[in-house]
């Protein structure tokens, strides 16, 4: 897989993937909190979604009784969903300084279109490089659990399950193994973490990780 040509910004651009239930989402939750109370300018988002037209595209997405959505449909409304939050939301504020914490971005629809519905790798890439247009994450912490886990925890969630998470066990070992393919070919940019640590254990691991990278892109707090 060739690495993408990342555009230059002013402030770091950081994403969380995961298979669900990984924890990822509380995780830049908890990231972005940390970095606003010392003073760090910080947009979370979401993908797919943070956008008038992005959500309505989730809600298409997610909708449990589009159980007859083709493979290639869904992969074009999430890179339609991403092309309009990186436009929008993402390529500005990085250009202006603001630390961009996204939940999920480029590598989800590799590691769930691609490894996943087992969609022709090199043609989801190529559209992740033209709908990116050099938009690309500097750091990417992928918190892995294993699908057995993953199951366990949604067991317990009250919400009821969205179209993607009623895949499968083999479709989510397949997005697991994409996922850490990915990471082995980018290991400069994606940081391996297990999943079934503690909340607070990866709060701080990512924490200092981050203060690190900061100090890189010589972005300076406001206390």
């Amino acid at each position: 897989m060739k690495k993408p040509q990342a555009k230059s910004y002013s402030a770091p651009f950081i994403s969380f993937e995961g298979i669900d239930g990984s924890g990822k989402s509380v995780q830049a939750e908890l990231l972005a909190k940390n970095l606003k109370t010392k003073g760090y300018p910080v947009s979370l988002l979401r993908e797919p979604g943070d956008t008038i037209v992005s959500e309505q595209i989730r809600t298409v997405l997610l909708d449990k009784t589009n159980k007859q959505m083709h493979p290639h449909t869904e992969l074009c409304l999430y890179e339609a969903a991403r092309a309009q939050i990186i436009s929008e939301k993402i390529q500005p504020a990085l250009s202006s300084g603001v630390v961009i914490i996204c939940d999920r971005f480029a590598d989800s629809t590799t590691a769930y279109q691609g490894f996943g519905r087992e969609l022709p790798l090199e043609t989801i890439l190529q559209i992740n490089r033209f709908i990116c247009d050099g938009t690309v994450p500097d750091r990417t912490y992928f918190l892995d659990i294993s699908p057995e886990l993953s199951l366990s925890r949604k067991s317990n969630m009250k919400e009821d399950a969205d179209r993607m998470e009623k895949q499968a066990l083999p479709f989510f070992n397949r997005v697991r193994n994409g996922y850490l393919e990915i990471a082995k070919q980018e290991p400069d940019r994606i940081v391996i973490l297990e999943g079934s640590l503690s909340i607070k254990k990866l709060e701080q691991l990512i924490l200092n990780d981050v203060l690190i990278l900061l100090e890189q892109f010589k972005l300076k707090s406001s206390t």
